[in-house]
């Protein structure tokens, strides 16, 4: 539990850094980096990848949170869109 609390918060700090040149704060990291983990598992999983070690977890989670941070906003952007459109 700690290793994937601690796991998620270096995942979810790289990504901000990657995405925004900042990260979300703590709990933000650490919830974005969990929920990447997981989403990267997922994906890695389909497509044959099984991520191996802790470097291979930081990579599917890496993965997996750009793909939730970028759904979530091209989600956010279309709301806005439709909101200036009506």
């Amino acid at each position: 539990m700690i290793g994937t609390i601690i796991t998620g918060a270096i995942v979810g700090y790289l990504t901000g850094h990657i995405i925004r040149g900042e990260g979300y704060g703590a709990l933000g990291n650490i919830a974005l980096g969990i929920l990447g983990g997981f989403v990267g598992g997922l994906l890695f999983g389909i497509l044959g990848l099984g991520p191996t070690g802790w470097i291979g977890d930081i990579i599917a989670g890496i993965a997996g949170s750009l793909v939730l941070v970028y759904g979530f906003g091209e989600t956010r952007h279309r709301r806005q869109r439709r909101r200036h459109h009506h």
